[in-house]
């Protein structure tokens, strides 16, 4: 079996017809019959049904077909990220939770390196898409937290996917809200103050549960909440709103601004389940290339680890 049988057969599908299908791959019909018949003999049944008006899928045809797209979509990726000659770019990708000082590390690493010639990616995203992303070697390195409440759940999942977790740093939490809202001053905040404001938090999409949430303390009773897409509408929410969220407390005012506060949490019986751990995923057994490398050390020189 090849590819280009498999490009065949793809063709001949969304075709409807030999005829038309040879006609748009620039091979003889009798070439392409040839070449089909050889692959339905190679694996045993019929792909296809003729009749006077063309062909049609049989039920194997048609999971085969759905097979061979998957199959020629990554044979396309591969020549992609390899390059059809010696001046492709070098490609290097990150996914990331919502958090500043990832997009920092990310500005410092870029600086370095002349986006001419390499292609770079950050992706702030869903936890599921920050896991299937490094999975999937669609970005090299992930960024996420884990926490008493998640870590059993989260730990199967990277197993599950063939990726490993690599510690960063340790943080309790902190209320991160906008410098005019009414509690910013105050030295701690507890539950009890905060049941008056919206607690923001990042959506997870339809597959939402409580083991993907970005903030700590997600199975926590709140009265209010609102869920936000992207960090510039949770903190427009928290100045309109007086919302706030609950986080690591590391946040960039070179990015963020200097407009918000992160204020520590009273976790009070709570201590143990209000740290988040923050570290880095990567695919097992592949070790991080130079790029890599390279933003795990700016990510521990920011966090000064």
């Amino acid at each position: 079996m090849t590819v280009q049988q498999l490009k065949y057969a793809i063709a001949i599908a969304e075709a409807g017809s030999m005829n038309k299908a040879s006609e748009l791959l620039y091979v003889s019909q009798p070439s392409l019959t040839g070449a089909i018949k050889d692959l339905e003999n190679e694996i045993g049944f019929q792909i296809f049904l003729r009749n006077g008006r063309g062909v049609t899928l049989t039920p194997e045809g048609s999971e085969f077909i759905t097979y061979a797209m998957q199959v020629n979509n990554q044979y396309n990726e591969l020549l992609e990220h390899i390059g059809k000659s010696g001046n492709r770019k070098r490609k290097f990708g990150v996914s990331t939770q919502h958090y500043s000082f990832a997009v920092k590390a990310f500005v410092e690493l870029v600086k370095e390196y002349d986006t001419a010639t390499y292609e770079f990616a950050i992706r702030e995203t869903k936890t599921r898409e920050v896991i299937s992303d490094v999975a999937n070697l669609k970005s090299e390195i992930g960024i996420l937290y884990l926490s008493e409440f998640n870590r059993s759940a989260i730990n199967k999942i990277l197993r599950a996917n063939d990726l490993e977790f690599h510690h960063l740093i340790n943080c309790e939490a902190f209320v991160y809200m906008w410098s005019g809202h009414p509690l910013a001053k105050k030295k701690k905040i507890g539950f009890e103050e905060l049941k008056d404001y919206p607690c923001l938090s990042f959506e997870q999409g339809d597959s939402t549960s409580f083991y993907y949430a970005e903030e700590i303390l997600s199975t926590a009773d709140y009265e209010r909440t609102i869920k936000a897409n992207d960090r510039a509408t949770m903190l427009n929410l928290m100045v309109g709103l007086n919302g706030y969220t609950l986080c690591s407390g590391i946040i960039c005012e070179e990015l963020n601004g200097d407009d918000y506060v992160a204020v520590p949490f009273d976790s009070g019986t709570l201590k143990q389940d209000s740290i988040m751990e923050i570290g880095y995923i990567t695919k097992k057994n592949v070790a991080p290339g130079e790029l890599g490398k390279l933003y795990i050390e700016k990510m521990r020189e920011y966090l000064n680890i």
